[in-house]
């Protein structure tokens, strides 16, 4: 393209008007050699197909009066256009058999392919349902771990009760707990901080 370009400018610079012409004509000229040339391959198609028709005709026609004649060449002639013909429609039976199997391999491959979809959607539920599950599990045991902490609160609370009473009982009887050594012992386990063992 910056070729032609040059040599535009240069033509123009140097007053050459023909060039041009020169150049649009033999832009025309060479397409109308690649049309013809395109005609030409067409025309020799065409010539070659209508050659094989008449030679396919001659052949036929031969046949024919070769068969007419009703010697050994003529039955063998024969028995081998048998043979042909079921070879034919041997190959067309086996096609056609081919042909169904592809549709059935084709068929299978679609359930495999909905069979595997389907798989995998299962497969999602299901792991979905024990995520859920799971999640339902550790409710219950942090609920349920919060009642039982809930309980021995209440426990310790009650104990803690009890320890006081009897502290209060102790003291109140006005027992010098200190010389009992069982008593001792009592008092000094009622004194116990339950919280903190």
């Amino acid at each position: 393209m910056k070729e032609r370009l040059m040599e535009y400018k240069t033509a123009v610079l140097t007053g050459q008007k023909n060039f041009l012409a020169r150049e649009i004509e033999e832009h025309f000229t060479q397409s109308a050699i690649q049309e013809l040339e395109g005609e030409l391959e067409d025309a020799k198609a065409s010539f070659q197909n209508r050659m094989l028709a008449l030679q396919r005709t001659q052949i036929m026609d031969t046949l024919r009066n070769k068969l007419k004649q009703d010697d050994e060449d003529s039955r063998l002639i024969l028995e081998t256009m048998k043979r042909i013909v079921l070879l034919s429609q041997t190959i067309i039976d086996i096609q056609q058999q081919v042909h169904q199997k592809e549709q059935q391999l084709i068929d299978i491959k679609r359930k495999r392919l909905s069979l595997k979809k389907y798989g995998g959607e299962k497969l999602q539920e299901i792991h979905t349902m024990r995520k859920r599950q799971k999640e339902k599990q550790t409710d219950v045991n942090v609920t349920e771990t919060e009642k039982m902490l809930d309980k021995l609160e209440k426990e310790r609370q009650m104990t803690t009760i009890i320890q006081n009473v009897f502290q209060g009982i102790i003291i109140g009887s006005r027992v010098n707990w200190a010389e009992d050594e069982s008593l001792k012992a009592v008092v000094l386990q009622l004194e116990k901080n339950l919280h903190f063992q």
